[in-house]
């Protein structure tokens, strides 16, 4: 009886073992499939930068609801300290260039970014800056230029196709340039909403956007532009989820880099602070649509930033910036939603691209 006794333990302890796997196999089949990306890259955002802002909010940061989170490695082709258009290129189009050159090869031969990929297999797909469009990190997503200044050139590329929604600065780029041509014309002639306020904005209704809401650049976020940022990532959100097939939307925090430009720890943190809320938009859409990844990552660090000292209860920072220009150091990355642990772990900044295409089941 004992020799009985102790088979039926084991064949249930087999059964049990069995059952197990089969719910783990099964769980993982029907994990959320990953139909919608949104990427934030928050320009010149090292983990100081991170810490800084969340030291600094007067409430948690939409980031750390993010579960995975890991390190990019940022050199260029030419430099062991990227810059914007080398370092935008990695990302969007999965290749190291040299500083300077965007959507290009260091021998300036063009190459695909993500959102010219997705855009080509039926995706819809949006670029959103604070800068001027045309700026390096949102041209390399669109552009193909070896001189990220040739900022009229970078302009007409938006007019490549690729993009269904366009929110930034820049302006004078499409009306106000040396050959006289207005290319916002040719924008409406593609079906496209052109706006040039926020509240123009908010009331489109069309499924192609050109919002263009600076000559420039669009002001710093402490000087009246706290909080456009997260209308426009709603906007776009709103515009771009009608396609059945998906999207991919890529959004820019520029001026967190400006702030480690200036040494201005004030400047740093209320642009970080600015980025997580419209990370927040992001984030309240993908608590509902189960499909949608969100990555937070940076193309550098800018200004050397170490925190001195400071009080989280108080909100308070002690900042030391050890220089004025990008630095080499790896910077962070966070992500939430399915395929979020992908993004964990230490990888090379031009694994994004490949990790995106297979994520939303695209071959190049």
């Amino acid at each position: 009886m004992k020799t009985q006794a102790k088979i039926k333990l084991l064949l249930a302890a087999v059964l049990m073992l069995a059952t197990g796997f089969a719910t783990g196999f099964d769980a993982a089949a029907k994990s959320p499939k990953v139909k919608n990306i949104i990427l934030f890259i928050g320009d010149g955002m090292g983990t100081a930068h991170l810490y800084a802002g969340m030291t600094v909010s007067n409430q948690p940061l939409n980031l750390v609801q993010f579960p995975y989170s890991g390190f990019s490695i940022t050199f260029s082709a030419d430099n062991y300290i990227t810059d914007s258009a080398a370092g935008g290129t990695a990302i969007a189009c999965g290749v190291k260039t040299n500083n300077g050159m965007i959507g290009v090869t260091p021998d300036s031969v063009p190459v695909s970014s993500i959102v010219a990929i997705a855009h080509n297999r039926g995706l819809a797909t949006g670029v959103l800056s604070t800068s001027t469009v045309t700026h390096a990190t949102p041209a390399s997503f669109v552009a193909h230029n070896s001189g990220r200044g040739n900022y009229e050139d970078i302009a007409k590329d938006f007019l490549n196709g690729t993009v269904d929604v366009l929110i930034g600065g820049g302006e004078d780029h499409f009306r106000k340039r040396a050959d006289g041509k207005d290319l916002t014309a040719d924008l409406k002639a593609q079906g496209f909403d052109v706006v040039t306020s926020l509240e123009s904005l908010k009331a489109s209704m069309s499924p192609k956007l050109a919002g263009l809401l600076a000559k420039e650049h669009m002001p710093k976020a402490s000087e009246g532009r706290q909080g456009v940022l997260a209308e426009m990532t709603g906007k776009a959100i709103e515009i771009l989820s009608r396609d059945k097939d998906g999207f991919f939307m890529m959004v820019e925090g520029s001026m967190i880099d400006w702030g480690g430009h200036d040494k201005n720890i004030d400047y740093v943190t209320s642009e970080m602070i600015d980025m997580d809320n419209a990370i927040g938009a992001a984030l309240e859409f993908a608590k509902k649509n189960k499909n949608t990844l969100i990555v937070v990552t940076a193309d550098h660090e800018t200004g050397g930033l170490s925190l001195t000292g400071g009080s989280y209860k108080e909100h308070s920072i002690s900042a030391n910036f050890a220089g004025t220009d990008h630095t080499a150091v790896m910077v962070p990355i966070l992500a939430y939603g399915p395929g979020a642990e992908r993004f964990s772990g230490i990888n090379d900044n031009t694994f994004f691209l490949d990790t995106f295409l297979n994520l939303l089941k695209i071959k190049k």
